[in-house]
C-alpha cells in the first residue's frame, strides 16, 4: 500500500492505494501552514490501513512555490557568476522585483570563468578573485549561494571547482549550482537557480516537518515529493532541490488523470477550488512548457508543465457590481467558512453549481432565492472560459478529447466545442492525489552537442543511454525504465553543427 497527498489552494486530497486500485480517499481543506491540512487527510484515511502495511508515501505540495510567491522563508542569497570578461551588461538579478530583491539580499558577483558552446574556455578560473568574494560574502551574512557559469550546461566543471574555493573560505555556505537546474539561457538558468538556493534552508524545514507529522501517525515509510515533470523525487533530493516541485499540483492531475482514463494522449482539464488548469498529455506525461516560466515576476528555464491556469474554481467570488463576473477573486481554503450554502455571506460559484443542482454539498436552501437567469448566466461564462482555453493549448484544429478532474468539475458543462468525448472517470475529485501516488521515476539529459552527420545516431543513443541511467540512479526498477522523450534541436545561431538534445526516461519506484 502507498498513500498519494497534494495540497491544492482550497483542499488538500488523500488517497490509499494498492496496486492500482483505490481503497480510500478522503479531502480536508486546505490550511495556512499546509502541515496541518496533510495530517488531517492522512488522519482521515486511518482506519483504513495499518501504518506498518505503507510502503511509500507521496506529495504534491505548494509549501515552496508559495514561499516565493509571498516572499517569505526565502534565505539570503548570493549569486556568483562565471563569464567575465564576457556578461557584463547585464549582471545578476537585473530583472527581478524589487520586493523579492529586498528579500533575497541582491548580492550579486561576476567572476572570470565560463565556456563557449563547444567546451572552449572563456577564461580561466581566478582563484584569489572568488576567495575575495567568499570574505564579501561571508561578512553580509549570506549562507547561500547560486553558482551559474556561461554554457555550464556543456561543462560544469567550473561551478564545481568555483564551489570548492567558495567553502573553503566559509565552509557552511550551501552551494546550488545552475547546470543542475536550469537549461540554455544564462539570466533565466541563474534565475532559477538564485530560486532554488533561496528555498534550500526552508526545504530542510519543510522536510523534517513532513516526516516528523507522518511519523506522529505511525508512518514511517519512505517519503516522496512530486516533481513538475509528473516523476518523484526522495526527500533527500529535494532539500537540495525543492524548485523541482513547482507546480506539481497541476502535473500530478494530469497524470491521475491519464492513470483514471486509460488515455495518454489528450486535454485534462483540473477545476479546483481556486483556480482551472488545463494541459496536454503526451505519452502520458504533460506536455512541457517551451519557453521561459515567470514566477513571481523572475523568468526562469526549468523544467514545467505547459498549463494554462485561469482563476476559476469552486471558490470563485461571484461579483454583480458592474454586471456579472466571475473570479479571479476566490474565498480560496475558506469556502466552507465564506460561501452561502455553508452559512456564510459571499457568492461564490460553488453556490450557483447547488442551485442548479450540480453539487449536493452545504445547506442547498440558502441559494433557493438566486435569481435563475444569474445562475445560467454564470454557467455560460463558465462554459465560455473553458471552452475558449482548451481551444488555445490544441497544436491541431481536429476535435480532442478531455478528461475531467477535480472537485470543481462538475461545473464543466457536458459538451464543450471542439472536444471529441468529455470524460469524468470514477475518483475524478482525487485525480491530483492519485497522480502523486502512482507518479514513476525518471532520469532526464538536456546539453548541447556537436552534431558530427557521421555520429548523430552515436550521440543520440548516448543522450538515451543517460537519461535512462540517471532514471535508474534515482531509484527506478531497471527493467521498468522506458524512453518517454528525444528531442533533438539544431542551433543554427552557433557554429559547428550543434544541437540541443532532450532525452527524458521513466520507470516504476523501487519499494521496500
Amino acid at each position: 500500500m502507498h498513500i498519494g497527498i497534494d495540497v491544492g489552494g482550497t483542499n488538500t486530497d488523500a488517497v490509499l492505494l494498492e496496486g492500482r486500485s483505490v481503497l480510500a480517499e478522503c479531502k480536508r481543506t486546505t490550511t495556512a501552514d499546509v502541515t496541518t491540512g496533510i495530517v488531517e487527510a492522512v488522519g482521515g484515511l486511518r482506519q483504513a490501513f495499518d501504518p506498518a502495511a505503507i510502503k511509500a508515501v507521496m506529495i504534491g505540495t505548494t509549501h515552496f512555490v508559495n514561499a516565493v510567491v509571498e516572499g517569505r522563508g526565502l534565505t539570503r542569497t548570493a549569486a556568483v557568476r562565471l563569464g567575465l570578461p564576457a556578461t557584463t551588461a547585464l549582471p545578476p538579478f537585473v530583472d527581478w522585483p524589487q520586493r523579492l530583491l529586498q528579500v533575497v539580499g541582491g548580492h550579486g558577483y561576476l567572476c572570470h570563468g565560463g565556456h563557449e558552446y563547444d567546451g572552449r574556455a572563456i577564461s580561466p578560473l581566478d582563484e584569489d578573485e572568488l576567495r575575495r568574494v567568499a570574505v564579501d560574502i561571508a561578512a553580509k551574512g549570506v549562507r547561500s549561494v547560486a553558482v551559474s557559469s556561461v554554457f555550464s550546461l556543456v561543462n560544469g566543471d567550473l561551478e564545481r571547482q568555483a564551489a570548492e574555493i567558495l567553502t573553503a573560505e566559509v565552509p557552511d555556505l550551501v552551494i546550488s549550482f545552475s547546470h543542475e537546474i536550469g537549461r540554455l539561457g544564462l539570466l533565466e538558468r541563474e534565475n532559477a537557480t538564485i530560486i532554488n538556493a533561496a528555498l534550500r534552508e526552508l526545504a530542510g524545514q519543510i522536510a523534517d516537518g513532513l516526516v516528523a507529522s507522518l511519523t506522529a501517525q505511525g508512518i514511517h515509510a519512505p517519503l516522496f515529493l512530486s516533481q513538475n515533470d509528473g516523476t518523484l523525487m526522495e526527500l533527500e533530493y529535494a532539500r537540495c532541490y525543492p524548485v523541482a516541485t513547482f507546480s506539481s499540483g497541476p502535473t500530478n492531475s494530469m497524470r491521475g488523470g491519464a492513470f483514471l482514463s486509460g488515455l495518454h494522449e489528450c486535454a485534462v482539464i483540473d477545476v479546483g477550488g481556486t483556480t482551472t488548469d488545463i494541459g496536454m498529455l503526451h505519452n502520458g506525461f504533460p506536455r512541457e512548457a517551451s519557453s521561459e516560466v515567470a514566477i513571481s515576476g523572475v523568468r526562469t528555464n526549468f523544467r514545467m508543465p505547459d498549463v494554462l491556469s485561469l482563476g476559476l474554481g469552486g471558490g470563485s467570488v461571484v461579483n454583480q457590481t458592474n454586471g456579472i463576473e466571475v473570479g479571479p477573486d476566490s474565498v480560496g481554503f475558506r469556502l466552507s467558512q465564506q460561501a452561502l450554502v455553508f452559512g456564510g455571506d459571499t457568492l461564490t460559484v460553488t453556490d450557483v453549481a447547488v442551485a442548479a443542482g450540480l453539487a449536493d454539498i452545504g445547506d442547498p436552501d440558502r441559494v433557493r432565492h438566486l435569481d435563475r437567469a444569474l445562475v445560467g448566466s454564470v454557467l455560460g461564462h463558465v462554459r465560455d472560459q473553458i471552452s475558449s482555453h482548451v481551444d488555445r493549448m490544441r497544436a491541431c484544429p481536429a476535435p480532442l478529447p478531455v478528461v475531467l478532474v477535480g472537485g470543481g468539475s462538475v461545473l464543466v458543462p457536458d459538451e464543450i466545442e471542439g472536444v471529441s468525448e468529455l470524460i469524468r472517470p470514477a475518483h475524478h475529485a482525487f485525480a491530483n492525489a492519485i497522480g502523486a501516488a502512482i507518479a514513476q521515476v525518471g532520469g532526464e539529459v538536456d546539453r548541447v552537442f556537436a552534431m558530427e552527420p557521421a555520429r548523430r545516431d552515436e550521440v543520440l543513443d548516448a543522450a538515451r543511454q543517460e537519461a535512462v541511467d540517471k532514471a535508474v540512479a534515482a531509484g527506478a526498477k531497471a527493467d521498468t525504465v522506458r524512453i518517454v522523450e528525444v528531442e533533438e534541436i539544431p542551433l543554427a545561431y552557433l557554429p559547428g553543427n550543434a544541437s540541443r538534445v532532450r532525452a527524458r526516461a521513466v520507470g516504476d519506484l523501487v519499494l521496500p
